[in-house]
């Protein structure tokens, strides 16, 4: 992995980290409904994200941005309920299709309620059948919102994961995480890696470490193997100190 396969923006802040993303997830959004493509995104969880979500529903009032193109999908989802506080749907819900006006028919949540087997089949049809293939059979995804956890997890690839999760050809898979709730539903490494674009919002104390190894050339950890996975991958922080 050479440096060059980074794009690391730094902020002083949340407020500044999340207004920038925004800022440029809505041109993206744009430039694909001009162009007359659909547009498909991944959302990520964590909370970094809520504040994204209210950036995004200014900007896009203010611009008269039109979402009615956007798919939207998750990068992960807890096996929960979609009305429970650890939903990342529910969060999205609230936050940003809410208040945007979004159909429901745009949206394409990862069902956390049933089993997860289950709910791992009917992402990875819907995907399949949704997005464009790249030449491998991979779906490629517009836009990948990634979070970054402390242990440098992101999405819910966690380190020290089997070579089953590490190497998994799906789109999506179950895991078991080491955080409450432990059950989870994860996009894959092979197809965070066929996306166009892969964003990460790196923010909050706790992180120096995991973004500094992360960044480190041939880095194994979950953040470094996506890195590793691309040609380029964009990084929007307020931690110091990453290099």
């Amino acid at each position: 992995m050479s440096s060059q396969s980074i794009d690391l923006l730094k902020f002083q802040d949340q407020k500044s980290l999340a207004t920038a993303a925004a800022k440029a997830w809505i041109r993206a959004v744009t430039e694909a409904q001009q162009a007359g493509r659909l547009h498909y995104v991944a959302l990520s969880g964590g909370r970094i994200v809520r504040e994204l979500y209210h950036v995004v529903v200014e900007e896009a009032r203010a611009q008269k941005t039109n979402f009615t193109e956007v798919h939207f999908f998750w990068g992960d989802e807890r096996c929960v309920s979609p009305d429970d506080s650890e939903s990342n749907f529910g969060t999205a819900k609230a936050l940003l299709f809410e208040p945007l006006g979004v159909s429901t028919g745009q949206v394409h949540r990862i069902l956390g309620e049933i089993s997860p087997g289950e709910a791992v089949r009917g992402i990875n049809s819907e995907v399949l059948r949704l997005l464009p293939h790249d030449a491998s059979g991979r779906p490629v995804f517009d836009l990948i919102f990634l979070g970054l956890g402390e242990d440098a997890h992101v999405a819910s690839l966690f380190p020290g994961a089997s070579p089953d999760v590490v190497e998994a050809e799906g789109p999506f898979l179950p895991v078991t995480g080491p955080k409450p709730p432990p059950q989870r539903i994860t996009m894959s490494y092979r197809t965070i890696a066929a996306a166009r674009a892969v964003w990460v919002l790196a923010s909050g104390v706790g992180k120096e470490k995991a973004l500094r190894d992360s960044l480190a050339p041939n880095s194994a950890t979950p953040l470094g193997r996506v890195i590793g996975s691309r040609l380029s991958t964009r990084i929007f922080t307020d931690i110091e100190n990453t290099r």
